[in-house]
């Protein structure tokens, strides 16, 4: 059924993505789109030597999650240590950078992230802070904090940071990540895959 149907979905797509082209649209890191298949995640793995990890969810076949990570630490020349890429019918719908650095305090961290943020606010707009949440378990007090924004309806940017503070050994470590994510194309997507398979040779 799948097979059946990727001619259609990729003809779809085209125009989705054509129609998208006249709106102010939120543009993906290293030069990767919307719509793009899972093999441009694989090309940029090997440019920086990243180690690449794919899941197959059993219960969504449909989707694949590609994970790059840096196991020597930061990505060359970046703040980055993963990328993860979620594919809806071989097409790029989402994707998170997430940042951490065992060498980095959380006060450096938490600086990071407020420069980052800077820098998404100058180039997609003012950010929406979302609602701050603090919580104590097993001696253990986490601290989060979360912006977004929708530069149209069905595209999502959100920015998140995330610390851990160690209450008995007295010591923090945060981390943070931005997702970006287009929920039109998902729905494109998901309304094609439900489709009847198309007949073949008009049977």
């Amino acid at each position: 059924m799948f097979r059946c149907l990727l001619p259609l979905l990729s003809a779809a797509l085209v125009l989705t993505l054509g129609s998208a082209r006249g709106q102010a649209l939120l543009e993906l890191p290293y030069g990767l789109k919307w719509g793009d298949s899972p093999e441009k995640l694989i090309a940029l793995a090997s440019q920086h030597s990243l180690d690449v990890n794919i899941s197959l969810p059993g219960k969504q076949p449909a989707l694949r999650i590609v994970r790059l990570h840096s196991s020597t630490g930061l990505w060359p020349g970046s703040t980055e240590t993963d990328l993860e890429g979620r594919f809806l019918g071989g097409h790029l719908i989402e994707l998170t950078l997430h940042y951490t650095d065992p060498e980095a305090n959380a006060n450096q961290m938490e600086e990071r992230f407020e420069k980052l943020k800077a820098q998404m606010t100058a180039t997609h707009g003012a950010l929406i802070n979302d609602q701050r949440q603090q919580s104590v378990q097993d001696k253990f007090a986490t601290r989060s904090q979360s912006y977004h924004r929708d530069p149209v309806q069905g595209l999502f940017l959100m920015l998140m940071f995330t610390e851990v503070e160690d209450l008995l050994r007295k010591s923090k470590e945060a981390r943070y990540s931005v997702m970006y994510r287009n929920d039109n194309l998902r729905q494109e997507i998901e309304k094609l895959l439900a489709a009847p398979p198309v007949p073949r040779d008009g049977r």
